[in-house]
């Protein structure tokens, strides 16, 4: 495995087709990412910033690329380890505010609610969350806190 990767998109503002740009009111913020060989993403700016609220914007797409990032590398540490995952949901908050005169991400808060398998252990399951985080190569990636607070169970069994 290669210690670079490389990833290649095109953005194209589709909103140009609704006219120039004017005026900070009077454009359309529409994007079309494309990425060889999946969907289409269509985009917009946050509705805060006149954006559609329909559309996906760069701030939820940023707390979605780390929550799954974290999901994706428990998943695989728990897989090598042998520790059966049933079932993985997170609700993740992040918050953008003013800092050092810029409104930036300052806090990610990823809330994963994760079911093991029966008689597997809980402990052990739970402490794999600091390893994910450590892993992610989003969170790894961000100069803001991206916490972790785990809801962890077993499934019923035998």
């Amino acid at each position: 495995m290669s210690n670079q990767h490389e990833y290649n998109i095109e953005t194209v503002w589709t909103g140009s087709s609704e006219g120039p740009t004017t005026s900070y009111e009077g454009y359309s913020r529409e994007y079309l990412v494309s990425i060889p060989g999946k969907p289409d993403l269509r985009g917009t700016a946050d509705p805060i910033f006149r954006g559609d609220p329909a559309l996906h914007n760069p701030e939820d797409l940023l707390v979605a690329a780390l929550s799954t990032c974290h999901m994706l590398s428990y998943l695989a540490i728990c897989a090598r380890a042998g520790l059966p995952v049933v079932s993985y949901s997170d609700k993740a908050t992040g918050i953008m505010a003013m800092k050092e005169g810029q409104i930036r991400f300052t806090d990610v808060l990823l809330r994963p609610v994760v079911v093991i398998g029966a008689g597997a252990d809980l402990n052990r399951a739970s402490l794999f969350h600091s390893e994910a985080h450590h892993v992610c190569f989003i969170a790894n990636s961000v100069n803001f806190p991206v916490r972790h607070e785990a809801e962890m169970s077993q499934a019923a069994g035998r």
